[in-house]
C-alpha cells in the first residue's frame, strides 16, 4: 500500500515538470479558406476523402515563399494531388475568397496565384484579422477550371499559411 501512495505523489510531483520540459507539439490552430470550399474545407466537410487534414483543415503551415498546395508539409501532401477529385466552385471573373482563423497571427499580407500569376496582394497592415476576413479578387484573365493557390503571410514568425481553392472561373 504505501509503494502504491508514493508512486501516484512521484505522479502528481512529475506531471506538471514533464508538461514544461516536453517539447512543444505543433499548434492546433491557425487559418484557411473556407467559402469557396479550399481543398482542406473539402476534407473536413467530407466531400473528398482524405487523412489527417480533415481533422485540422487550419494547420497547413510552412516557411513562407512556398508555390504548394501543402505548404511543404509532408503530412498534407495529398492537397497537391490534382486527381484526388476536388469539387470546383463556379465563380464569375471576381470570387470573394473567406478565411476562418483559430489563431489570429499579426498578418503582413494575404496573396493569391494561378499557377505562376500573383492575381492578388492584399495587405495585412500588421495586424490581427477578425475570426473571419473576405477578400475579392479579380480573376479575369484566368477563365475555365483553375486552382488558386491563397497564402495567409504572417507577421510574427517566418511561416505563412496555405489554402487552395478549385474554382470554374467564367
Amino acid at each position: 500500500m504505501n509503494r502504491k501512495l508514493v508512486a501516484a505523489a512521484a505522479g502528481a510531483l512529475l506531471a506538471p515538470v514533464l508538461v514544461v520540459v516536453s517539447p512543444a507539439g505543433i499548434a492546433s490552430a491557425h487559418g484557411y479558406v473556407n467559402s469557396p470550399a479550399s481543398r482542406q474545407a473539402q476534407c473536413a466537410q467530407g466531400t473528398v476523402p482524405c487523412g489527417d487534414i480533415k481533422y485540422e483543415p487550419q494547420s497547413v503551415e510552412g516557411p513562407k515563399g512556398l508555390k504548394s498546395c501543402d505548404g511543404g508539409n509532408e503530412k498534407y501532401a495529398e492537397l497537391n494531388d490534382n486527381g484526388k477529385g476536388w469539387r470546383a466552385s463556379p465563380v464569375g471573373t471576381t470570387a470573394t475568397f473567406t478565411w476562418t482563423f483559430t489563431a489570429r497571427h499579426r498578418t503582413t499580407n494575404f496573396e493569391y496565384w494561378i499557377g505562376g500569376d500573383k492575381v492578388a496582394d492584399i495587405s495585412g497592415n500588421n495586424e490581427q484579422p477578425p475570426e473571419t476576413l473576405s477578400h475579392q479578387v479579380n480573376l479575369s484573365g484566368h477563365p475555365g477550371r483553375q486552382t488558386v493557390l491563397a497564402v495567409w503571410n504572417i507577421a510574427d514568425t517566418t511561416n505563412a499559411f496555405y489554402s487552395c481553392t478549385d474554382l470554374q472561373v467564367g
